[in-house]
């Protein structure tokens, strides 16, 4: 998300015009000392030793708060705001010297602790580092609350520089410890996650030391409160609050929900909210988890379904202890907000009902309503892309659906039409991210789908679509419907070639009923019988032994599924390992089926050709007499390959020899497809199954 929703407030330059106001006016003006009648402009050597040490103790003090005394200067180092370098008096006792030393380093953690709470106190600074100095400032109360009590037992005549060593040293090690802290996270202008990294650092540190560990652990747990706010809001309304940025969820407004349903790249589940790379380390193992349940909870309020994560006992993050109570609490919000949104999914919105739909009519499932609506739309798929009237077609597949039993099913309404303009193998060449095809980073060429392009009709580039509304989007996404598309443009054409090879054998058997015998029926009727065996094994294949099994694999998964992101998983990877073992990310088996079909199209193309020259041996007729039609159809199947024609069409071997001409080509096609598939079924063991049916197929011997 962006830094900040509004500009944040500037701090008022009155308040770096007026020193006063915010302490830093230690090299402006000198400590008032006590009163004991000494000429300040003397040379502290000038007096007795006992006088040295109460005018020592009177500037330690005033230097205690960053304050110079008349013989202890404050400098800073190259004019930077965290480096100060302490001076005495050279005539000093050198006793009196070595004992002020050793307390220059607590005056020095004080002035860098103070300058940093001035410093991060401004608007910009960010929530977390406001909490910490807002515990700093605290701490630095105490601190002045000591030194204080110190002035006053100097006063009473009671303090010695011995003695304010001694008091002096406890506060040491801890105004140091949080000095270090503070240098680093200015040098590198530590913000939100960095800040409490920080402390957890130094603390882990300095366990040796139970005392300053006590404190950094307090500190930590201040600096934390902001953080807490910003996360409880997330893991139990779903609502960044961040106005300084600090949160380790971005969100990124550019996507909306809409971009499922028409953008095939769209990543709105896993991009709208993302992590950081700043997690604190103490929620790292859980970052996912409190990912997951923010977004939940966002989808089922954009759902317009208003949720709220029940308040159980203690289940504000007040603090990250060591009993592991804040892992609770988001264990606990997870679990509603994952339960909460997949239920609403499941019965609501119904997602296994509308898989079960889209199974029916793109996976063919159910598919009496597709071959009524073969038959009534046989003219206009015959067409190519650019001539076919989706309006018409979209009215025949409505007429088809509601005249089947597909009209009992609510949801076919759902379902529409679509052509596209160019083959399957062309469309598989323009979605990048599904070349993964079996033989190692294969890819479509231009090459492969140039030579299929002129004689591509609607039987080829139909599919259909399914609306699909929020929030069932989130799991069939643009994504996700296009490779069902793929899988049913598969198997339409598949379909479209067994009604035709089912025709031309239909035509074979009228032959034999009107006792007509002969090489010529005999041979093309074996070739035809070896062609449905193709065929129908490779439709067994695909829905019996790759649809059905993964289907009921991944239903079985979003029965027992925990959360959205294991239902997207699961459906995912279905779609994927259903691609794959259809062989559509293998271009070079995918081509290989689709020549072997398009030679079956060949055939029962010209199977009534075949016939009607059977039928008629005495005639004179010859391809002149063939109407334009068939004659087109030859042309564009390329079953001559020159204008001349034969002596007499009606010649039983000029039939046989036609025939034997697409056995030829059958038998090489699906030769040529047995090295592939033996040698691929070795190390992708699914083209086992599809190897075994396929090539078992063989040719029959002639009788």
């Amino acid at each position: 998300m962006d830094a900040v929703s509004s500009p944040c407030p500037s701090t008022p330059q009155w308040n770096y015009d007026r020193p006063f106001l915010t302490g830093q006016f230690h090299q402006d003006s000198k400590g008032h000392s006590v009163d004991i009648g000494l000429e300040s402009e003397k040379p502290i050597g000038c007096y007795n030793a006992s006088v040295q040490e109460l005018i020592v103790i009177d500037d330690l003090l005033s230097a205690l708060v960053g304050i110079e005394g008349r013989y202890i200067s404050i400098n800073r180092v190259g004019g930077n705001d965290d480096s100060f370098i302490f001076n005495v008096d050279g005539s000093m006792d050198l006793a009196l010297q070595e004992s002020s030393k050793r307390i220059f380093p607590l005056c020095k953690s004080y002035l860098i602790i103070n300058q940093f709470v001035e410093s991060r106190s401004q608007f910009k600074s960010g929530l977390v580092n406001h909490a910490f100095a807002a515990a700093l400032r605290a701490l630095l109360l105490d601190y002045q609350a000591m030194v204080a009590q110190l002035e006053h037992q100097f006063r009473l005549g009671r303090l010695s520089i011995q003695g304010l060593w001694f008091y002096c040293q406890p506060m040491m090690g801890s105004m140091q410890a949080l000095s270090t802290v503070i240098r680093k996270a200015s040098a590198s202008n530590f913000v939100g996650s960095a800040v409490l990294n920080l402390l957890q650092s130094q603390a882990k540190i300095m366990a040796g030391n139970y005392l300053v560990r006590s404190l950094l652990e307090k500190m930590i747990e201040s600096a934390n409160s902001a953080y807490l706010g910003i996360l409880e809001r997330w893991v139990y309304e779903g609502v960044i609050d961040d106005p300084h940025d600090e949160f380790f969820i971005a969100e990124n407004k550019s996507l909306q929900k809409e971009s499922l349903t028409e953008d095939y790249d769209a990543m709105y589940w896993r991009q709208r909210y993302s992590l950081k790379d700043d997690i604190p380390s103490f929620l790292a193992n859980s970052a996912e988890t409190i990912l997951t349940t923010g977004k939940s909870l966002n989808v089922m309020r954009e759902c317009g379904h208003t949720v709220q994560v029940p308040a159980l006992e203690n289940s504000k993050l007040m603090n990250f202890g060591s009993n592991d109570h804040y892992l609770e609490c988001i264990k606990s919000a997870y679990d509603f907000a994952s339960g909460e949104l997949l239920n609403l999914m499941k019965d609501k919105y119904d997602l296994i009902g509308k898989l079960r739909s889209i199974k029916h009519y793109l996976l063919l499932d159910q598919g009496d309503f597709l071959v009524h609506f073969m038959d009534i739309a046989r003219d206009e798929l015959d067409k190519t892309p650019n001539e076919i009237s989706v309006e018409k077609l979209q009215s025949l597949l409505d007429l088809a659906l509601r005249s089947t039993a597909a009209a009992a099913d609510p949801l076919h309404e759902d379902v529409t039409c679509s052509v596209d303009t160019g083959s399957l193998l062309k469309r598989l060449s323009i979605l990048k991210d599904l070349q993964t095809g079996g033989g190692g980073g294969e890819s479509v060429s231009e090459a492969d789908v140039v030579e299929e392009e002129p004689l591509i009709t609607g039987m080829e580039t139909f599919s259909v679509n399914y609306k699909v509304q929020w929030p069932l989007s989130l799991v069939i996404s643009r994504k996700a419907l296009t490779k069902y598309q793929l899988i049913f443009r598969f198997l339409f054409h598949c379909k479209h070639v067994h009604r035709q090879l089912c025709a031309a054998w239909q035509l074979h058997q009228g032959a034999r009923a009107r006792d007509m015998h002969g090489t010529a029926i005999s041979t093309s009727s074996i070739l035809c019988r070896n062609m449905l065996k193709f065929i129908n094994s490779l439709l067994h294949y695909l829905t019996f032994e790759v649809l059905e099994p993964n289907w009921h694999v991944m239903h079985n998964k979003l029965e027992n599924a925990k959360s959205i992101d294991e239902v997207i998983q699961y459906h995912d990877f279905f779609m994927e390992k259903c691609l794959k073992e259809c062989s559509l990310l293998s271009p070079i088996l995918l081509k290989k089926f689709e020549k072997l079909k398009l030679v079956c199209l060949q055939y029962a193309s010209a199977t009534q050709w075949l016939m009607s020259s059977i039928e008629a041996p005495d005639s004179n007729s010859s391809f002149d007499d063939l109407d334009s039609s068939s004659l087109e159809n030859l042309k564009v199947l390329k079953l001559r390959k020159s204008s001349k024609k034969p002596n007499s069409p009606t010649d039983e071997s000029t039939v046989i020899e036609c025939v034997l001409k697409f056995e030829r080509e059958f038998s090489s096609e699906l030769e040529s497809l047995r090295p592939i598939l033996s040698s691929r079924a070795q190390a992708e063991p699914y083209l086992t199954h599809l190897a075994q049916l396929i090539l078992g197929v063989g040719m029959d011997h002639h009788i």
